[in-house]
């Protein structure tokens, strides 16, 4: 046998090995999609439930339900906004929710759809939800227009919950919030 042969036996073996492996580590993150459609209730304004099934928006992240923010020099209740517009988004018999994968709570992660448009997307161009991830470009559009939390002053949201969680340890959110 001549080395030329052998060094291209070789390459071939080893190439014929790596497309093998690959096709494994394919087939293993080939992770069934999950698909949710009807009515769906909104828990906040970036988690729904349908039946027994809790989901959240993946790429956004929206007010929790008792956080206020500031617009005009006045607080209104951007976490019970964010809620009730994601609530009218998803009323329709059309909506659809599909994901493939599950956060730290077991909730779905999901993008969803009503009359063909990404729910997620509005969300965050309304400036009821921030990117998470995702939707960069809806954030910067809405963070041009003042949009929802861009016309005032919001805590950032991840801080919000952080500040909260460290209030509830110490005895209580109403001492902490002041509201």
């Amino acid at each position: 046998m001549t080395r030329g042969f052998r060094t291209v036996r070789d390459g071939v073996t080893a190439f014929a090995l790596l497309a093998f492996i690959w096709l494994i580590a394919a087939k293993l993150n080939d992770v069934p999609e999950i698909s949710h459609a009807g009515r769906f209730h909104a828990a906040d304004g970036d988690s729904l439930a349908i039946g027994e099934e809790r989901m959240r928006l993946k790429g956004i992240d929206a007010p929790e339900l008792a956080q206020t923010c500031e617009r005009g020099g006045a607080r209104w209740a951007c976490g019970q906004e964010a809620k009730r517009l994601l609530q009218s988004l998803v009323a329709g018999d059309d909506a659809r929710c599909v994901g493939t994968e599950r956060d730290r709570f077991q909730r779905l992660l999901v993008v969803c759809h009503a009359d063909g448009t990404d729910i997620n997307a509005v969300m965050v161009r309304r400036g009821m939800a921030v990117s998470y991830g995702a939707y960069g470009d809806e954030e910067a559009e809405a963070r041009s227009e003042k949009a929802g939390l861009w016309a005032g002053v919001f805590e950032r949201l991840r801080d919000f919950r952080d500040h909260r969680q460290d209030a509830e340890r110490a005895g209580g959110v109403r001492g902490f919030l002041g509201w």
